[in-house]
């Protein structure tokens, strides 16, 4: 039996809250028993996704195709305009239940192409683990005339799965109960022009001296929205929250962690500042509170969600507060064209998890998509 710590980070997660899933739709269909293979191989590799939890810990024993593997067919075409239009309210039905593992892949076969939908547990990892999880899924699902190639490839993408190598910790003691999300909400769609975000990045260095990203221009336009449309529901302050992915900081994770290797930044902005300042101004100031990610600062940050943990407020131990701030997390540049299975990159691909007061960046085409969900 396999069986790791889970880390300081982890346990943000560790109720179920926040699971990552996604819609993957693919024009042409391919071999679902090569990726029933694939699955069964790679259970070994990335074996906390196969595991459970319990305990403060990832337990994982031996794979079970029946708790982490469905497939259908559905006599019908997915209407992709419909899907579009409609948004969340069309694509929603598509969300899986609870899992037994932190780990399930639903197939859908359609009369027009093939659906996935992989579901895991935010506590078995992050947006990057996700991903780097179905990357090699898709790479050594592929038809292959090169000898050894699933050697090769696990050689090179084999994850590594010590959550708390750069600082111990045991999570003992506390007990965690399912966070029941009934709250209402709305979730609506801007188109931003990557051009039009460009342009305000030069202008702020061309004018003003100043470096702002991609991700600051479009962190402040989706909080001046999110504020913007429900002003009456937040106080005075309002909170932020960013999250970093800090492998590359982080010699002792890097590209290979497997985990949540990620550090949540909060930001409080008053609320007539957020109202009254512009873009570039909101962004700007996004981009001057960025933390400096070292090894040093991110023990501090996991030491501090240790002094959190100790004083066994756990119902407060969330990543971020809908009621008081808003979530951005910026997945526009999700790996598609690794996630091909044989017969091209998928046509669509749709989040399908949802908090109110978040905002998910996403891209199409030349422009960003922010998808918000705010109060009805």
């Amino acid at each position: 039996m396999n069986k790791v710590n889970i880390s300081q980070v982890d346990v943000l997660f560790a109720t179920g809250i926040y699971p990552i899933e996604f819609l993957f739709y693919y024009k042409e269909g391919f071999n679902t028993g090569k990726i029933r293979r694939t699955l069964r191989k790679l259970s070994s590799v990335f074996w906390p996704m196969f595991g459970e939890y319990r305990d403060g810990m990832i337990f994982f024993d031996k794979y079970s195709e029946e708790d982490c593997y469905d497939e259908e067919v559905i006599n019908q075409e997915l209407n992709i305009p419909e899907l579009e239009e409609k948004g969340f309210e069309a694509y929603s039905r598509f969300s899986l239940p609870d899992l037994k593992k932190l780990f399930f892949l639903k197939v859908i076969h359609l009369k027009n192409g093939m659906i996935l939908i992989p579901k895991m547990n935010h506590l078995a990892g992050d947006g990057y683990s996700y991903f780097y999880f179905l990357s090699a899924l898709a790479a050594l699902s592929q038809p292959s005339l090169v000898p050894f190639k699933s050697y090769l490839i696990n050689l090179f993408l084999k994850p590594h799965h010590c959550r708390t190598t750069l600082k111990g910790f045991s999570f003992e003691g506390a007990e965690l109960k399912p966070v029941f999300q009934n709250d209402k909400f709305t979730v609506e769609f801007d188109e931003i022009p990557r051009k039009d975000v460009q342009s305000i990045i030069k202008e702020a260095a061309t004018f003003d001296n100043l470096r702002v990203s991609t991700n600051d221009i479009l962190s402040a336009i989706a909080v001046k929205k999110t504020v913007g449309r429900q002003s009456q529901f937040f106080g005075e302050e309002v909170n932020l929250t960013i999250p970093i992915d800090v492998r590359r900081q982080i010699k002792e994770y890097g590209r290979g962690f497997f985990g949540n290797g990620i550090m949540l930044h909060t930001i409080k902005l008053r609320k007539k500042f957020i109202e009254n300042t512009l873009t570039k101004g909101l962004a700007v100031q996004i981009r001057k509170s960025m933390p400096s990610v070292s090894k040093e600062t991110y023990i501090n940050y996991l030491t501090e969600l240790e002094e959190i943990i100790s004083r066994g407020k756990m119902d407060q131990f969330i990543p971020f507060d809908p009621k008081s701030g808003c979530l951005v997390t910026n997945i526009s540049r999700l790996p598609s064209d690794k996630l091909n299975f044989g017969t091209g990159s998928p046509e669509l691909i749709l989040p399908l998890t949802v908090e109110k007061n978040s905002t998910a960046i996403l891209a199409k085409n030349e422009n960003f998509i922010l998808r918000f969900a705010h109060n009805p």
